[in-house]
Order: structure tokens, then C-alpha cells, then sequence
């Protein structure tokens, strides 16, 4: 038993990952590299952590796959914590299947995690939702549960479920407790704060006013005519009509909604809708058209009136229609969402993560930039974008701190280090 490694190892699952340092930074073999870049990650060099667990996975032998295949889980963390949306899965899943064919179920369950993770921040609520439920939260350690009720949260939270969202919440505060991991305590505040913030606007006869999470679940199980402008669609109970990729054919929905139940003039339709200060013939024309679209995608839901002076919106059986907005409206409103996360991004990250090419997001960052709304960090291909003030790693992320020194438990405990 290597006398060192355990106790380095057993400074990082306290939290000290200067104490950890103290005992193993001169060494360079393959446990010490391990125990030194989750010790850095803890300390936030998520750069130079990268680096030393690559080391560690190459350091080895083939006898020690489950070893390696943690490192390998480490370093994906450290990947998700930058915003490397790119990081390869594949490779995660690999190691994920090495762990769990060794019997390791504690950092497979964390490397599921780590995966649901990338899910949510891609905006795959469903994949994340069912590979979350695969999950038997109770198994888990502490800190571990503590980290999968999060997830938990964040997908209700996203899927308008503020209940859902509350009681995962709840169970996540009693698990941060008995870890008595301070930086995992502090994220479970945080993300209750945010269930708590406004997060929509409603427009209601020209009126807005903000919203709660709770608030916005009501409305969207109302029997209201909704034109939700945060998911671009137009519902009524549990009928929606999808018009995110018919982008004029929302802004039209969007106007008539606002305005309802007073029509619209022709000319701010056009204005709206093909940004045009000053129409004509042929506008209207391509107006006329619109509206059939829209008319003909709204059957079921509402009518479309001509008006002497543009058009109205008729519900068919609701009896109030309401806009619900994005609490802050503003150009390139979806990038500056991602970032005030608190995380530095890149631009490939931000593309993955909006669903749009890398060279829309680099124009929106660089207007942002020139607003000076956010700020570069780095150069080249190691550039991220961050709100200012550029923030600290402060999240908790569970990496696997090893016991090296003990035989058949070799980095077998999860650690923390910030997102």
C-alpha cells in the first residue's frame, strides 16, 4: 500500500486538494497523475487537469482498464465543465461499459450522468429524461444523488414541470446535506433561486407582465389561445401547432396574438413580418399569401379575419388569447441565455447547443462582444465567451478521486471540482 496516494487520495475526497498536492505533485506515475489532475480540476486549472488525467490514462497498463477508464470519465467532466460539446461520447460510453462490465456500478452511474448532462445542455429533453429514468437514485452515494436530482430538476424545469422540478429539489438539498459538499450546496441554491426567477412575459391586450415558472404552467394547461414566443408555437390546452421553422408565419401569429381582439393594420404586419419600412403592391400580395398559410396551419384552433384595414384573430372555442415571451427580448436574446450560465463557451459549443452553424453564433458573439455584453477568454481554437465579469468555477463537479492504495477500490470515489 503506497502510503501517499492514499492520503492524497483521501485529502481530495475531504475537499483539500492542496493537501493532496502537498503529498504526491513531485510524482509522476500513473495514480499520482490521476489524484493531480483531479486536484487541479478542483482548483479550476480544468486545462492543465485535462492534460495530467491523459497522462494517467496512458499511464495504465493494459491489466488496468477500470483505471483508465475512469481517467477517462474524469477527463469527459472536465470536457462538459468547458462547454466541449464536442468531446466524443462514443469514447465516454466505452469507458462507461468497461466500468459497468468490472462491476464498477458507482462511476458508471456517474458517467451516465455526465452524458445525460450533454443531453440537457443540447436541448434533448427526451433522450435526457429516459436515460435519467434508468437510474436507480436510490443506490446512489450522497453526492452522487445529490447530482442526479439536479438533472432531474433541470429537465422538469425545461419541460415546464415546476412541481417536479420542487420536489427533485427538495431530495437534492437532503442528499447536499448529508455530502456536506459546499459547492454542490451552493449549485442546489442556485438552481432553486432560478425556479424562483420571472421566466417568461405575458402579453395580454397589449400589457405585459412578468411570469413564474408556475405561473407559465398554468397558462399552458389554461384553455387559452396561447402563442408561446419562447417555443415558437401556438397551443390551446394540448393542441400545438409547431411554427419554429416558419419563422414569418410565427411573427404574423405573434402580432395578431398581441393585438387581439383589435386587428392588425396591413402595413405593421408587413413591417413585422419582412421587416419592409415602406410596402407595396407586391408586399401585400406576399401578405395575402401568408396569411392563407397561416390561416390553413391555425384551422382547428382560429380563425383569420380580413378587417377594412388589415386582419383579426378569431379563436374558435377559447375565450382569452395570450402572447407568453422570453422575460429579456433582444437580438441574439438565445446565445446570451447559454452563457448566463455562468460557464465560458465556445463557439462550436453555442452552434451544437442552438442548433445553428458556428459562423451565426461567431456574428452574434462578436456583435455581443462590440456591446460589450460578453467577453473573449483565450485565443485561436482554446477561445471561450463568458458574461462579464468572467466567473469562477464554483459548481460542483463530482470527479471520481481514486484510493489507489487501496487494492480493488482504485479511484473509486467520487470527488469534486468545479463546473
Amino acid at each position: 500500500m503506497d502510503s501517499l496516494i492514499t492520503a492524497a487520495a483521501r485529502a481530495l475526497a475531504a475537499g483539500d486538494p492542496l493537501g493532496a498536492l502537498n503529498r504526491i505533485a513531485l510524482r509522476d506515475d500513473a495514480p499520482a497523475l490521476a489524484l493531480r489532475g483531479i486536484a487541479m480540476a478542483q482548483l479550476g486549472d480544468l486545462e492543465r487537469a485535462k492534460a495530467l488525467l491523459r497522462s494517467a490514462a496512458r499511464g495504465f497498463g493494459a491489466r488496468e482498464a477500470v483505471a483508465r477508464a475512469r481517467c477517462i470519465v474524469a477527463e469527459a467532466e472536465i470536457a462538459l465543465a468547458l462547454r466541449d460539446l464536442g468531446w466524443p461520447a462514443a469514447t465516454l460510453d466505452a469507458a462507461r461499459q468497461v466500468l459497468d462490465a468490472h462491476g464498477d456500478a458507482l462511476n458508471a452511474a456517474h458517467a451516465r450522468h455526465l452524458a445525460i448532462r450533454r443531453l440537457l445542455l443540447i436541448g434533448r429533453l427526451d433522450e435526457a429524461a429516459q436515460s435519467l429514468a434508468d437510474i436507480r437514485p436510490e443506490a446512489l452515494p450522497p453526492a452522487l444523488r445529490a447530482s442526479h436530482e439536479l438533472i432531474a430538476a433541470g429537465i422538469a424545469m425545461r419541460q415546464i414541470r415546476p412541481q417536479a422540478a420542487r420536489t427533485a429539489l427538495a431530495e437534492a438539498a437532503r442528499a447536499v446535506r448529508v455530502a456536506g459538499i459546499a459547492p454542490l450546496a451552493a449549485e442546489v441554491a442556485r438552481a432553486a433561486q432560478s425556479l424562483e426567477a420571472p421566466a417568461a412575459r405575458l402579453i395580454v391586450r397589449g400589457e405585459a407582465r412578468a411570469l413564474l415558472l408556475d405561473e407559465v404552467a398554468a397558462w399552458l394547461d389554461s384553455p387559452a389561445l396561447v402563442i408561446d414566443a419562447c417555443r415558437y408555437a401556438v397551443r390551446e390546452a394540448h393542441v400545438v401547432v409547431p411554427l419554429a421553422r416558419r419563422p414569418i408565419l410565427f411573427v404574423l401569429a405573434r402580432a395578431l396574438g398581441e393585438a387581439w381582439p383589435a386587428d392588425v393594420p396591413r402595413d405593421e404586419l408587413i413591417a413585422r413580418a419582412f421587416r419592409m419600412k415602406h410596402a407595396d403592391d407586391t408586399h401585400r400580395v406576399r401578405l395575402r399569401v401568408e396569411i392563407g398559410r397561416l390561416r390553413t396551419l391555425l384551422a382547428a384552433l382560429a380563425g383569420i379575419h380580413a378587417t377594412p384595414r388589415g386582419f383579426a384573430l378569431a379563436p374558435r372555442t377559447a375565450t382569452e388569447v395570450v402572447v407568453l415571451a422570453r422575460p429579456v427580448e433582444e437580438p441574439h436574446a438565445a446565445v446570451l441565455a447559454l452563457l448566463a450560465d455562468g460557464e465560458a463557451w465556445s463557439s462550436s459549443a453555442l452552434a451544437l447547443a442552438l442548433s445553428t452553424s458556428q459562423r451565426t453564433v461567431q456574428r452574434a458573439l462578436d456583435a455581443l462582444a462590440a456591446a460589450r455584453k460578453v467577453q473573449p477568454v483565450g485565443v485561436g481554437r482554446a477561445r471561450r465567451w463568458a458574461m462579464p465579469p468572467l466567473p469562477g468555477f464554483a459548481t460542483a463537479l463530482l470527479l471520481p478521486a481514486p484510493l489507489p492504495g487501496e487494492q480493488d477500490e482504485r479511484m473509486n470515489r467520487p470527488a469534486r471540482s468545479p463546473r
